[in-house]
């Protein structure tokens, strides 16, 4: 990763946070695209040379292809893109209030999955045209889905169907861009100790965690970020879905 330059997009915090660092810390140039300009500069601050901030909103094609754009122009290009961006709701099929929120599912999946296509396909647009490495390699695109994509629990219906959407890009996104010499993988983690999780009560925290066979705690963000350094690393890593979960296979509650 010496000198390469790489996107985080949701860099912010939690899994993409922690990705950032690593990052830099492998010799990287980061730039860190999020909403969250306070939380994103306190990072680059964190971090020092190599690192820059820009405000991007993943559901505005032309913000994103300003921050691919910038980070473009760093190190030897753009070698590694990192999409982190989501957000969540919890609704049923059809609950008491009647039939499930039509703008809700619609803001999920303008976000989670249209913001993630929105990552992949600016980036890798940029990567094509980078010098190949001895592998005939350009670059590598990881976006994150979850193991509701295959376990969505009670109410998660519209995140389960958006984090399945990343899933299923995966394979096709890479046989597309294997010939330009651009490899696709996703992230699917299962619990992670993020600000989102932080929120919930501690006795909640304490039966979640609980609940994940081994190690019996929640995954740390840097353990992601280590996951994403090693399919860097790694050129045979491509158009695969990878589990981080401790095994874990979600109950419907």
């Amino acid at each position: 990763m010496e000198q390469s330059s790489t996107l985080i997009v949701g860099g912010a915090s939690g899994l993409g946070a922690a990705s950032a660092k690593c990052l830099h810390n492998a010799g990287a140039y980061v730039l860190i695209a999020d909403l969250d300009e306070e939380r994103g500069q306190g990072i680059v601050s964190q971090l020092g040379s190599r690192a820059t901030f820009m405000q991007t909103d993943v559901t505005q094609p032309e913000q994103v292809q300003r921050a691919v754009h910038a980070a473009a122009q760093q190190g030897d290009g753009l070698r590694l893109s990192v999409c982190c961006a989501g957000i969540g709701w919890a609704e049923k099929t059809v609950g008491r209030q009647g039939p499930h929120q039509l703008e809700p599912f619609q803001q999920l999946v303008n976000v989670n999955l249209m913001g993630t296509f929105n990552v992949l396909r600016l980036s890798a647009a940029a990567m094509i045209s980078n010098t190949p490495n001895e592998d005939g390699e350009r670059g590598l695109c990881i976006n994150t889905a979850s193991i509701a994509a295959y376990e969505g629990q009670i109410g998660q219906l519209a995140y389960a169907a958006t984090k399945g959407g990343i899933v299923s890009m995966t394979v096709p996104a890479a046989r597309d861009l294997a010939d330009n010499g651009v490899r696709v993988c996703t992230i699917a983690p299962g619990l992670f100790d993020t600000p989102l999780l932080a929120k919930l009560p501690q006795a909640m925290r304490e039966a979640l965690a609980a609940s994940i066979p081994f190690p019996r705690r929640f995954g740390k963000p840097e353990e992601y970020a280590e996951l994403v350094l090693h399919i860097a690393n790694n050129p045979m890593l491509n158009g695969e879905v990878i589990r981080l979960d401790g095994a874990l296979r979600m109950a419907p509650r």
